[in-house]
Order: structure tokens, then sequence, then C-alpha cells
């Protein structure tokens, strides 16, 4: 007997999922306004040990976005995290200023300097996650809303040429008595 080949239902789900989120009710700025959410707080949530991912929520409803368009935003923030990290690091070290010292008052000194060090470099890069998270989800904006208004606009061609088809083929059929 051959084995019958199965296939996986989470391909399926993923499909409908996208189909739904390229047919959210909001249209294309509401998806592209929540990935631009996620994507910014993705920015800024490593250092606060994932505690910032809880910010997507009141967020989301505040301004109107689209949860899974959030998430989705979240996920691909977390794929270009690492490189901009060093950007944050970088931005955060602009803004704050040179003389700030974290001074941790307890403990022995070899493990309050290094806490003080991790604490600083921390808050560098919350600082600087948040204004490039800004900036990267207004710059993210824009491509993502312009791709959805396109699949949504080849898909109305689609079901207008499918239209027009199927009204010449029916106006071709000999009418029956």
């Amino acid at each position: 007997m051959a084995k019958q080949k199965k296939s996986p239902s989470w391909k399926r789900w993923i499909k409908l999922k996208y189909t739904q989120l390229m047919r959210a009710p909001g249209g294309a700025a509401f998806v592209a306004l929540g990935f631009s959410i996620g994507m910014a707080i993705e920015m800024f949530t490593l250092p606060t040990y994932g505690l910032a991912f809880f910010l997507i929520f009141p967020l989301i409803y505040w301004l109107g976005g689209s949860l899974a368009g959030a998430l989705i935003g979240f996920v691909v923030g977390k794929i270009i995290f690492i490189p901009v990290a060093f950007i944050n690091n970088r931005v955060g070290g602009w803004v704050l200023p040179d003389h700030m010292k974290i001074h941790v008052p307890f403990g022995p000194d070899w493990f309050t300097e290094k806490l003080d060090h991790i604490l600083l470099v921390n808050l560098k890069l919350i600082v600087g996650g948040i204004i490039d998270g800004i900036i990267l989800g207004a710059i993210f904006y824009f491509p993502v809303k312009y791709c959805i208004q396109a699949v949504a606009n080849r898909r109305k061609e689609k079901r207008k040429q499918r239209r027009v088809h199927l009204e010449t083929s029916a106006a071709r059929l000999p009418a029956t008595e």
C-alpha cells in the first residue's frame, strides 16, 4: 500500500490569515499602521526584557491599527534587530549626556561596576531604540501601505476581468426557449 501524502494544514492556515490581512476592513492604512507599531515596539523590546511587547496592545487600540499587522511588524523587527541594535546604541549615546553615570549602591564593587555598565548600555539601547523605532515605523508605513494597495488593486482588476469574461461568454450562448 502506498502512503497517502498529507497536506499540512498550517499552510492553509497561513494562506487564510494572509488573505484575511489583505482584505482587512480598515484597508491598507489600517494594516500598515499596525505593522509600523509592531516594528517600532520591537526596536526597544530586548533591553526591556520583553516587557515592551505589552505596549503593542494599548497602542493598537489607541491609534486604531491592525493587531495582526503589528505582530507581523514585530516579527520583521526581530529579524532586523541585531544590525539595528548597534545603531540604537549609537543614537542612545548621542542623546544621553556624556557625563551620565548609573550607580547601584549595593553589592561588591566588582558586581556593581558590571551592573552599572549593563544598565547604562540598556538605557542607551532603550532610548536609541525608541527614536530609531519611530523612524523605522514611519519609513516602513508607506511601502507596506502601497504593497497592500497594489495587491488589493490587482485582485480588484482580476475580478473585473473575470466578470467581463463571464458576461461576454454568456452573451455568446444561444438563447434557449
